[in-house]
């Protein structure tokens, strides 16, 4: 029946081909369980993919939803990992097959490009009844007792071979090129003398067969390409190959909706007399699974986005469990002369805390013997782990295990274990795709320590120059936030600050200087240094002071500042600006008003550039808001807009106390967060009553 479904939905929407991926209740692997219009040598390398994984046919389980791709351009855009191993010009779509609350599989259809950027309503129809009678089936045989289980991927309802004439088959034999016919199988339905002649071989031994199995020597990442972008795109295709030892074919794929016509001829060309024939393959060892190229770019990708140490525990854990059917990953790191565990997926805290920490003259570690003598271990049985380790089977409750060795130019980093809850025999394949797997993870594992380490000190360097607490001033309820981005190294040039100046009166400024790194925040501590130092003076001529210190500095970095001086005795405020954002101030009766202060030029521009000065009443019970851009700046969004929004947020929330009011202003627009600029703020609330040292 899914057979049935695939077929009239290829059929319905004018798909080149269609797929049925399977997905085990609790899974994070889909498998391919049925194909049409597309050979199992093209769907080889994507048999299997990893629900966490970057793609539409992963982010179609994930968020439940039909996935659209009018073009390879577009998969590449949105996709860039998946596009990787897809880089075919077809359109795709990708629906979730669901029974409930389950997501039972996915449908994958395929479009030669061009197409429109919408799918019409009769093909969004015609996706949508076919995933929910799908999804309907595989329920229900889940429910019976007898799931759907997907085995080698099968091929649903090939066209028959065409048979030609007779009298065509005796014109293809006078031709001085050769030719030949595959179904949609990729068996060879037709094949001319001459075409028989130039492989090497009969026509009676040839027809019926998969052309990459009748000429073995033709079985090369070349022709896979080529094959595949032929069949997926419906588009001519060529290529050239060697027939052993010296004669080179070259060949055309010309394929239509039933199969591919292939023309043959020789070239002309004749390989060197040093060319080696190519040796016969060995019959001892199973073949490299394709899967695993897959397996790796994908991670090779993830790894990219990796920034942190904990972003490459998640992102390794996440795909590695469910590439090799493990049930078990730690991740450690070299410190000192220990090893300590990083991250850990499927074991208790407990056991982890008992494995933590083996210092490296612990040889019966195996991830310390790992490590010292960079060759991983394997060990498919207890049996095997008992002769090194005993304490180890017990106490983790696997049964086999692979230590590797993280190995980066800088010498080891570390190692990852990985385990099975069953006796697993490695194969000379698997481990040396599980070696690969340990360089990718060292690499961006020391990438991840180094930056890891950057982000402390500058971290640590940031929080010491800004206030660690601000002044208690009777009369002034006051509260403060700081928002790194959410970008880079989380480290930037925002300062705020409040001076007490004598009883009656405080400072406050608020500031952001250009870029996000130590050299911001070390200008940032040299800007909040020379205000500090100069508070008490008018706003103009504060600003005007630590301008001409910038300026003779000259950091090749400019600086936004806000200066207020406020007087709580008279109820009044003088405010200057240099090119910072406008505070906004909310009135007694809750009414809020934008003050758009005379412009001043950056800090750090012009050594004579003048800062005037503005006064505005501050009454008991008003409430100033001074902030930095990133509170309201976002691509897309009008700065006026932005701004006006803060402002009616501010008078939506009259009678929260300052605390609370700073956290609902730091988070009153979802474009906050992921934030790509650091966010201050600083709220100024005069209680009502007499100020202290008021008359």
């Amino acid at each position: 029946m899914l057979d049935a479904l695939l077929c009239g939905a290829a059929r319905e929407t004018g798909a080149s081909a269609g797929l049925v991926y399977l997905l085990p209740p609790g899974g994070q692997v889909l498998r391919l369980a049925v194909t049409t219009g597309v050979p199992p040598k093209v769907t080889a390398l994507w048999e299997r993919l990893l629900v966490p994984a970057s793609g539409p046919v992963p982010a179609a389980v994930r968020e439940r939803r039909l996935v659209w791709l009018a073009s390879q351009a577009e998969l590449a855009r949105r996709y860039p990992r998946a596009a990787l191993v897809w880089p075919y010009p077809v359109a795709m779509a990708a629906a979730p097959l669901t029974s409930g609350a389950a997501v039972r599989g996915v449908l994958v259809l395929l479009w030669p490009e061009p197409r429109p950027p919408r799918l019409d309503a009769h093909e969004r129809a015609v996706i949508r009844s076919t995933c929910d009678r799908a999804g309907a089936l595989l329920g229900q045989a889940a429910a019976d007792g007898h799931p759907i289980s997907p085995g080698e991927p099968r091929v649903a309802a090939p066209p028959r071979a065409r048979t030609a004439a007779r009298a065509a088959a005796d014109v293809a034999d006078r031709l001085a090129e050769g030719c030949c016919v595959l179904d949609a199988r990729g068996r060879i339905a037709f094949i001319s003398a001459t075409a028989a002649d130039l492989f090497g071989g009969s026509v009676p031994d040839l027809l019926g067969a998969p052309l990459w199995e009748a000429l073995p020597w033709l079985d090369d990442p070349v022709f896979e390409d080529r094959y595949r972008a032929a069949v997926l795109g419906r588009r001519p295709t060529s290529f050239t190959a060697l027939r052993p030892p010296d004669v080179w074919l070259a060949f055309q794929l010309c394929p239509d909706v039933s199969g591919i016509s292939v023309r043959v001829y020789p070239t002309g060309r004749t390989a060197p007399l040093d060319h080696p024939e190519p040796e016969p393959r060995a019959n001892t060892a199973a073949p490299t699974r394709v899967g695993t190229l897959y397996d790796l770019m994908h991670l090779a990708g993830a790894l990219t986005k990796a920034v942190s140490v904990r972003d490459v525990v998640e992102l390794t854990a996440d795909l590695v469990l469910p590439a090799f059917g493990a049930q078990g990953f730690v991740l450690s790191v070299a410190e000192g002369d220990r090893l300590r565990v990083v991250g850990h997926r499927g074991y208790p805290d407990e056991v982890i805390d008992r494995l933590d920490f083996p210092p490296f003259r612990d040889e019966s570690a195996p991830t310390v013997r790992a490590v010292t003598t960079g060759a991983p271990l394997f060990f498919a049985s207890p049996r095997e782990m008992e002769r090194l380790a005993p304490g180890i089977p017990p106490l983790t409750k696997r049964a086999a295990w692979a230590f590797l060795p993280l190995l980066a130019p800088s010498g080891p980093v570390g190692c990852c274990v990985v385990s099975y809850d069953r006796p697993h025999d490695f194969t000379p394949d698997e481990r040396a795709v599980l070696t690969s797997f340990a360089g990718l993870i060292a690499q961006a594992l020391d990438r991840a320590r180094l930056y890891d380490a950057e982000h402390q000190l500058a971290h640590s360097l940031q929080s010491g120059l800004l206030p660690a607490t601000l002044p208690t001033v009777p009369g002034l309820e006051v509260a403060a936030r700081y928002l790194p981005t959410a970008r880079g190294m989380d480290v930037g040039g925002d300062f705020y600050d409040l001076i007490r100046c004598d009883a009656t009166t405080v400072a406050a400024a608020i500031g952001d200087v250009q870029g996000h790194n130590v050299n911001a925040a070390v200008l940032m501590g040299q800007v909040r240094t020379a205000v500090h130092a100069t508070a008490g003076a008018s706003p103009g001529e504060v600003l005007a002071r630590t301008n001409r210190l910038l300026t003779d500095l000259d950091p090749g970095l400019f600086t936004s500042c806000l200066y207020a001086h406020i007087d709580l005795a008279h109820h009044r405020a003088h405010l200057a600006t240099a090119g910072h954002p406008p505070p906004v101030l909310r009135h007694p009766d809750g009414h809020t008003e934008i003050l758009h202060l005379p412009p001043g030029l950056l800090l750090g521009i012009d050594p004579d550039a003048d800062y005037p000065a503005t006064e505005i009443p501050l009454p008991p019970g008003a409430v100033l808001a001074l902030y930095t851009d990133g509170l309201v700046e976002s691509p897309g969004t009008d700065l006026g807009d932005a701004t006006t929004h803060l402002a009616d947020q501010l008078a939506r929330a009259p009678d929260q106390p300052m605390a609370t009011l700073a956290d609902t202003l730091v988070h009153h627009d979802p474009h906050t967060d992921p934030r790509s600029d650091d966010i201050a703020l600083l709220l100024l609330h005069l209680e009502p009553g007499p100020a202290a040292g008021a008359g």
